[in-house]
């Protein structure tokens, strides 16, 4: 009898592995990883973009293993997913910290998810295209709670009561990573590559801990691309695991991010470059950005010596400055009508801007008169005398 008792003591505490500490941290680490790949590979870049094609077997790997560590269903995840990206920012997106809050997001991520996967509007509109077999009508969507049941009974056998919160720190990660913070810190701080339409930051330009999805920024400007690093120091994991899987056969890339090509030597503003300019419209204006970000540092001591302007007024002027123009509240109109008063350079550098976006926002115009536009466009601001403006008017004659 006794020896049936430690022997059921034993098996609580090691359960059958008989693991160490560090074993059971580093299983932990391994398996939640897999689900992060998971639902960056098949759940966001596959299911809900479209951004590549995946063979039958990754595929049903994936399904059965967040079937197990998240019993979230394809269609609800890829519909409330398409519906963030459609409605993003405004009172419709079912996550937007802009409008819901930070704390609401970053705490309450999870709920805000299941919430809206109850909506069959959402669900029926954007829910398209996801699997509809057998196995997904009559398990993975019938009964979603069983896997993670499933998970919760194999983490026991595995390693005892400890297993129970190897399991409870599985269900948690996708909450708190992807719910939470990207869906949270991933529209309210961090840095941006490009001026797209709505808040997304990049978070940090590695992404490893959340398998590429810190890239946030980069995500919502190439919504449909299946690599989410755009920049040479940046790093998406999980774009090296889908190309491991391309690489044997089991994935197939359909989309990627434009990456511009230039010619030092075509300095001559034509069709082929006003095609290549709008392909690349993100990278040009991320560019300009930075010609504007030069000529500010150029006035900045003028501004404020001789103009005398206040710093916290010139801080908030630099911000409007940078914000996309379309995006300009009431008081940072303001803001810059009174900057401009005191900088012509920087008023010229902000209305061209608004001109350079326009070109490709003007859809009733020919290719012709597009053509003379940007043409028209370079001839005025390499004869502005604003150096910044003019080495980006050169730059921008070479794209190809």
């Amino acid at each position: 009898m006794s020896n049936f008792i430690d022997s059921a003591v034993d098996f609580l505490s090691n359960g059958f592995t008989r693991a160490t500490a560090w074993q059971v941290f580093i299983f932990t680490m391994v398996v939640t990883h897999i689900t992060i790949a998971s639902v960056t590979i098949f759940l966001h870049r596959c299911q809900a973009h479209r951004a590549l094609e995946l063979h039958a077997i990754p595929s049903h790997f994936f399904r059965l293993w967040l079937w197990m560590t998240t019993g979230q269903v394809t269609k609800e995840w890829a519909a409330v997913h398409r519906k963030h990206h459609a409605k993003c920012e405004t009172e419709e997106d079912p996550h937007s910290p802009v409008t819901r809050g930070i704390k609401k997001v970053l705490f309450e991520g999870a709920e805000l998810y299941r919430a809206e996967s109850k909506n069959l509007e959402t669900i029926q509109k954007y829910g398209h295209g996801t699997p509809d077999d057998w196995i997904e009508r009559n398990l993975y969507t019938r009964f979603s709670w069983q896997g993670v049941a499933l998970m919760l009974i194999i983490d026991f056998l595995l390693f005892g009561v400890i297993g129970v919160t190897v399991w409870a720190v599985q269900m948690l990660w996708i909450p708190v990573t992807a719910a939470g913070i990207i869906n949270g810190i991933g529209h309210y701080w961090g840095y941006r590559n490009y001026e797209c339409s709505d808040a997304a930051t990049n978070i940090v330009p590695w992404g490893i801990l959340i398998g590429g999805e810190e890239l946030h920024n980069n995500h919502h400007t190439f919504g449909t691309s299946a690599k989410l690093s755009s920049k040479w120091y940046e790093f998406d994991i999980g774009w090296g695991y889908i190309r491991i899987l391309e690489t044997i056969g089991l994935a197939k890339v359909k989309k990627v991010a434009p990456r511009p090509k230039f010619s030092k030597e075509k300095m001559l503003v034509d069709v082929e470059t006003l095609q290549a300019v709008i392909t690349n419209r993100y990278d040009v204006m991320a560019k300009y950005a930075k010609s504007l970000k030069k000529e500010w540092s150029e006035e900045f001591q003028q501004l404020r010596e001789k103009a005398q302007l206040e710093k916290s007024f010139l801080k908030s002027a630099k911000k409007a400055l940078q914000r996309e123009p379309g995006k300009l509240e009431a008081t940072q109109l303001q803001t810059l009508r009174e900057l401009f008063d005191h900088s012509s350079a920087l008023k010229t550098m902000h209305d061209m801007r608004v001109e350079l976006n326009a070109i490709w926002e003007r859809s009733s115009a020919t290719r012709e008169q597009l053509v003379a536009q940007l043409q028209d466009w370079c001839a005025r601001a390499e004869a502005s005398g604003i150096k910044a403006l003019e080495e980006f008017s050169l730059r921008l004659r070479t794209y190809a």
